[in-house]
């Protein structure tokens, strides 16, 4: 069996609707997902842009999703705890969604990783990916991702 990560608002490797940036909306985007593995616990979802100037921009850093649920609205509201899900902080050190806001005009990658847990993980918000790093260690059943590109007009 195989686990799925995918949006109705782009498909692997395309450009990510401006409703979802910096300079649209800055709507989380809709997320689904297939089944995780058996005695799977939590779930837990990271989306970075690597091609950042300096270093790995986190976008969002969700620690917690419950095992049973296969998707995450559009538009999810920026608080630590909302729909039965955790968010920590992102690099801009803010609780949840911070869309891509790529500098110049050159396309960025956005990679979503979405992690099956045999644990729930323990950490505050303010740890953000470092600390949901932390607390993942030697608990990832599964990976999946998403990549979706997007460059600023």
């Amino acid at each position: 069996m195989s686990f799925v990560l995918e949006s109705p608002a782009f498909k692997e490797g395309e450009m990510i609707p401006r409703r979802h940036a910096c300079d649209g909306e800055d709507l989380s985007p809709p997320l689904r997902w297939t089944d995780p593995p058996a005695g799977t616990k939590s779930l837990a979802l990271i989306c970075e842009d690597s091609d950042a100037p300096v270093m790995t921009w986190i976008h969002w850093v969700v620690p917690f999703i419950p095992p049973d649920r296969r998707e995450l609205n559009e538009g999810i509201p920026a608080k630590e705890t909302v729909e039965g899900l955790k968010q920590a902080n992102n690099s801009w050190k803010r609780i949840g969604w911070g869309g891509p806001c790529p500098p110049g005009n050159k396309a960025h990658r956005y990679f979503f990783r979405l992690y099956a847990l045999d644990s729930v993980v323990e950490m505050r918000s303010s740890e953000g990916r470092r600390g949901l790093d932390r607390a993942m260690s030697g608990h990832m059943m599964a990976e999946t991702h998403l990549m979706g590109r997007y460059q600023r007009a």
